[in-house]
């Protein structure tokens, strides 16, 4: 029975990483596209945006189904509430991938306002949040979702720079490139927001690993 119930897990673990590889693949894609304006591109994303909500509804049923059968307690019963938490994390990141594409269509006919160099900064943070956050996952590393929760800082950094700069040094001076700046601006509002669901992952990890609660209380970390 023992041993039927940690094969069902370790699928459960092989589904959540497919899951978190193809919502990387999603985010990525999207701000490829953003470098070339290209539309195309970024309609694939949205399409394939279904797939990823499949593979959520399929975990979760996974889940479900774990708890009803198997009634676990203690560790594994933290492992499975946290599965289902983390598979609604992904699914949200893999929407905000479908809302920087969306943006994408919106600039796709237009000129780019400046050179990309913070956004795709950014890009790269949130891609490893969400890696170093499904391995803690994977392999109980609280002290690796530590490290995730830490790296939100430099994603907010880069935001508010993002912001301040579209802000103040394109659309207070010239209120005519707001067309291409507030898309800008949600991009980079998207991005940030990918950081705190990888947050959100890492500081349930901690709290499934070691029972400690860390969210709103970074004292705990």
């Amino acid at each position: 029975m023992q041993r039927h119930f940690d094969e069902e897990l370790r699928k459960l673990k092989d589904g959540i990483l497919i899951m978190a590889t193809s919502v990387d693949q999603a985010i990525l894609e999207s701000v490829e596209a953003l470098k070339t304006l290209d539309a195309s591109k970024a309609k694939d994303v949205i399409t394939c945006d279904q797939k990823i909500d499949e593979m959520e509804n399929t975990l979760q049923e996974h889940c479900l189904n774990l708890l009803a059968c198997q009634q676990p307690m203690a560790i594994d019963l933290r492992f499975l509430t946290m599965a289902m938490s983390i598979t609604t994390d992904l699914e949200r990141m893999a929407d905000l991938a479908v809302d920087i594409a969306q943006r994408v269509c919106e600039l796709a006919d237009k000129p780019l306002l400046k050179p990309l160099i913070d956004i795709p900064q950014l890009t790269v943070i949130a891609q490893q949040m969400i890696k170093k956050a499904i391995n803690a996952f994977l392999n109980n590393d609280a002290d690796l979702a530590r490290k995730v929760i830490l790296m939100d800082n430099e994603a907010d950094r880069l935001r508010n720079l993002i912001q301040k700069e579209l802000i103040c040094d394109y659309m207070a001076k010239d209120p005519t490139t707001a067309t291409r700046a507030v898309p800008l601006l949600l991009i980079a509002r998207h991005l940030e927001r990918i950081c705190d669901h990888a947050t959100n992952i890492a500081e349930d990890i901690i709290y499934m690993i070691d029972a400690k609660v860390v969210k709103h209380h970074p004292e705990n970390l």
